[in-house]
């Protein structure tokens, strides 16, 4: 299949996960691109009174009677639903999910849909990202165009990943670094992400394809959060530790993280192996050379929400003191 004509004014895009972090920073910038948008939500009166202006419908893949009136008229459908934050059982529901979403796009006589899932790990993936390597597998399964953008951490003030180590910097003045702290992975801004999204809809692509969207640094977690932290203004103790698996470092993180907990543990877990682009095809491809460096994303994120410290000076000085003779600065 051809991929969808270049001019976007002929284009009207189901926009799922419309009222999520992604959906909401992508929507002003389709309409700025000329796109005619058609946001979709399981609960439309109630986006409607946040987002008066915006074009609701009903969409809910656990209903799948919902996809074809939602899809109909449309050309394109941006794909950003994750089912993680909703607990145990989500891998299956994100699969009868995609499923269902694939058939009803053929149905509808869909051209593009563009489907942002996650990098696939060096070693084995953990639940979270199996699940989306999965479902951008049975979305590229079906007869409509599907173009998956890959990436890892996203940048964000509303991103869980980068809430958790905005977190961790600003509220833990001792920072306890497993083995599993050295992974390495590409973080990309927002920004980037989205101008990815808007450019996969109009790009010329027989078929369906697979694209990693890396941001411009490889940096490991330990790098991520002592850049961070540098940036707070953060004093950051850090101790190396040779065990504990991103499983059981996850238990702690509801003393420290204001994320879905749940969530967390799943993104942590996620850890276990490099999360790294194979190449950078698609910034090559839309000749897109300008995506942003780590420490002016943090920056600008930062800015926009800065978390309150949890623990006392107290008790800062009573674990710099027991940490005292493997501390690393």
């Amino acid at each position: 299949m051809s991929s969808p004509a270049a001019n976007s004014s002929q284009h009207t895009v189901l926009l799922t996960g419309a009222t999520g972090f992604v959906g909401k920073s992508l929507y002003p910038h389709l309409i700025h691109a000329g796109f005619d948008v058609r946001c979709a939500t399981r609960h439309p009166e109630q986006a409607r009174r946040q987002y008066p202006d915006r074009n609701w419908v009903r969409c809910d893949v656990e209903h799948p009677e919902t996809l074809i009136p939602a899809m109909q008229g449309c050309t394109s459908a941006i794909y950003l639903i994750h089912q993680m934050g909703d607990g145990d059982g989500y891998r299956r529901r994100e699969l009868n999910a995609a499923t269902a979403f694939i058939e009803a796009a053929e149905d509808t006589g869909l051209r593009r849909i563009v489907y942002l899932g996650g990098v696939a790990p060096v070693g084995k993936p953990s639940e979270h990202l199996a699940s989306r390597l999965e479902t951008g597998r049975i979305l590229r399964s079906g007869s409509v165009s599907t173009i998956e953008l890959r990436a890892a951490m996203i940048i964000g003030a509303e991103s869980a990943s980068w809430r958790i180590v905005r977190d961790l910097v600003v509220r833990l003045p001792v920072m306890v670094l497993p083995h599993w702290s050295q992974t390495r992975l590409q973080p990309i801004y927002i920004n980037d992400v989205v101008t990815a999204i808007c450019a996969a809809l109009t790009l010329e692509q027989d078929g369906s394809a697979v694209f990693d969207i890396p941001g411009p640094q490889t940096m490991s977690v330990e790098e991520i959060l002592a850049q961070t932290a540098l940036i707070s203004g953060h004093r950051l103790i850090r101790v190396r530790v040779p065990l504990l698996s991103p499983r059981f470092s996850s238990y702690w993180l509801k003393f420290i993280t204001r994320c879905n907990i749940f969530l967390a543990r799943e993104l942590v877990q996620g850890l276990s192996s490099d999360l790294l682009a194979k190449n950078n095809l698609f910034w090559k491809k839309i000749q897109y050379t300008d995506c942003t460096p780590f420490d002016e994303a943090a920056r600008i994120e930062l800015r926009k929400t800065p978390p309150a410290p949890l623990l006392t000076r107290t008790y800062e000085r009573l674990l710099s003191a027991f940490f005292r003779p493997r501390l690393l600065t």
